[in-house]
């Protein structure tokens, strides 16, 4: 809002003109100093300005460096090196139960076996048979595996069912023997030799016995007769030493 120029107006206005020519005329001094010091403020001022305006634009250019999206207060997991898994080291690494290999041959059964028995041609001085070779054939259309020492046993009168089984001792280290069909294998008998002439003796005193057959096992193979192609099984004490089952004749 505008007013007139009044009486009192008009003094108050002529009283700062001749105040401010005073000091301009009379006081250049002061006049100096009265705008120096306030030029002085002034570019106080202005700097702290300057100031305020670079402090705001180096906050803002800070702020502004940083990616909102990665500024996550959720700390990035170190990564950690691969480890290999133990089991594809294992089996798991399970321990491998004994057993045949894959693709062997199972053992022979007493189905597919074929027996038969003879003299031996290196047997001990006597009357007695002494020694008997009893041969085993595959009998059957696949490959089978025979091992072990026989077990045996007198047939009396021939009968399995009325068998004696003798003392057995052990010869040779027993060692997987693969049958082919129609393969064969063997073990050889040594008895206790009967002495003399007729039905002769045992030099331990006791009896001869004479079985027709005999009863012979082996380890998962089942127990066969066998007969000699050549007369009977005399032998004393009920003794018998046996060798493993061989791929190689014996004598």
């Amino acid at each position: 809002m505008r007013y007139g120029n009044t009486d009192e107006n008009a003094d108050a206005n002529t009283n700062a003109s001749t105040n401010e020519n005073t000091n301009r005329n009379g006081n250049g001094h002061m006049r100096w100093n009265r705008f120096g010091m306030r030029a002085s403020v002034m570019a106080a001022v202005v700097a702290s300005a300057a100031l305020m305006v670079t402090g705001c634009d180096s906050g803002e250019s800070s702020s502004a460096s940083v990616d909102p999206a990665s500024a996550s207060t959720t700390p990035t997991p170190a990564t950690s090196p691969s480890v290999a898994s133990p089991v594809a080291s294992a089996a798991v690494v399970t321990p491998a139960v004994a057993s045949s290999p894959a693709g062997a041959a199972p053992v022979c059964s007493a189905g597919s076996l074929k027996v038969a028995a003879r003299q031996a041609a290196d047997r001990p001085a006597g009357t007695g048979i002494g020694a008997a070779i009893v041969e085993f054939t595959n009998g059957s259309a696949k490959a089978c595996v025979l091992k072990g020492h026989p077990t045996v046993a007198g047939a009396g009168n021939g009968s399995p069912e009325k068998n004696a089984p003798l003392s057995v001792t052990t010869t040779g280290s027993a060692s997987p023997v693969k049958l082919a069909p129609g393969g064969k294998a063997w073990v050889k008998l040594t008895f206790v030799q009967v002495q003399g002439e007729a039905d002769g003796f045992c030099e331990s005193g006791a009896e001869p016995v004479v079985y027709p057959t005999l009863v012979v096992g082996l380890p998962g193979a089942g127990k066969h007769q066998a007969a000699l192609d050549d007369g009977q099984f005399a032998q004393c004490d009920n003794k018998v030493t046996v060798t493993a089952v061989s791929a190689v004749k014996p004598s």
